[in-house]
């Protein structure tokens, strides 16, 4: 036990993603009942939408599981009490900052974990009384920050004094292990959980991220502020020709969110959003959401015991 497992009430340090239209109830809870944590995404959402969710979630799980609250969204006020008067016990946060709701939240015993890009705002986050902070570097799919991981975890590990989770780039045991020397606790996996069993998104989608390269992958929005990460298609390069052609944010991310439902809902991987990693070359099958966390753990143990390096 370490103090991110601790804190969360889990057996194993990882945290499942909380990806906008795919982290369901049910991707959620296979991942809580794996022993990780399961989160369930609230952006676009109405607040009795996620309360469905949370209510569901209970019904497949008895362990923890998190809510995650994408702090731009309007909804977010309303999805605040749900969360609350579901006795939800953590929350992450992205997108904006938690500061009006920690007073709320934290009366309530609600542990906060805000997703950070970066050292100044995990600093503040930490000031702010949070509980722990997810650190994202930009090779993670969907919104992306601009520091790689590598260069990103331990400069906010050796900055901060409550837990961090490492996100960006990990789909296996070497990643949890490269997060662990760089002085997280716990880490954070979305690409390789997008396409778990228990995850809404169709084969085609599944298929996508199993045929993707080391290079599959396009940041589009960079120029708007709000860069984002997918696997390369049609839709991808009608995004970047929205963004060259400088249409307003509001424009792209309506484009970008019809994309992302045209993924999920639709399965179309060529007029969809297919958010996703670049460690998405590394992922070649796709597994329950239980085997996922364990075999995370698995392989990491497996580098710790056999690691023969030698630097001299």
């Amino acid at each position: 036990m370490n103090r991110v497992t601790k804190l969360l009430g889990i057996q194993y340090p990882v945290v499942q993603g909380a990806m906008q239209e795919v982290a369901t109830a049910e991707l959620a809870a296979a991942v809580s009942n794996g022993g990780g944590l399961g989160i369930i995404a609230a952006g676009g959402k109405t607040g009795e939408e996620v309360r469905a969710e949370i209510k569901r979630a209970k019904t497949l799980t008895t362990n923890p599981f998190a809510v995650n609250l994408m702090l731009m969204d309007p909804n977010t006020p309303d999805v605040v009490k749900v969360v609350i008067e579901e006795a939800v016990p953590i929350v992450t946060t992205g997108a904006g900052t938690p500061k009006n709701y920690m007073a709320d939240l934290k009366g309530a015993g609600i542990k906060v974990v805000p997703v950070v890009p970066n050292v100044k705002i995990a600093k503040k986050m930490e000031d702010m009384g949070c509980d722990a902070v997810i650190a994202e570097g930009m090779e993670g799919g969907g919104h992306i920050g601009t520091l790689t991981s590598q260069v990103l975890w331990p400069q906010i590990a050796d900055a901060i004094s409550i837990p961090l989770i490492a996100a960006g780039g990990i789909a296996d045991g070497r990643g949890v292990i490269s997060a662990f020397i760089a002085g997280a606790e716990g880490v954070q996996c979305g690409t390789i959980f997008s396409i778990a069993k228990e995850s809404p998104v169709g084969d085609n989608w599944r298929q996508a991220v199993i045929n993707a390269t080391d290079s599959s992958t396009v940041v589009v929005g960079a120029t708007i502020r709000d860069a984002s990460r997918a696997i390369i298609n049609k839709k991808t390069e009608q995004l970047l020709e929205l963004e060259a052609q400088k249409v307003s944010r509001d424009e792209f991310n309506t484009s970008m969110n019809v994309g992302l439902r045209n993924a999920v809902r639709k399965d179309n991987a060529e007029t969809g959003v297919l958010f996703s990693g670049e460690i998405s070359g590394l992922i070649k099958e796709s597994l329950p959401a239980a085997e996922i966390v364990k075999k995370l753990v698995t392989e990491a143990q497996h580098v710790i015991d056999n690691q023969k390096i030698e630097l001299a």
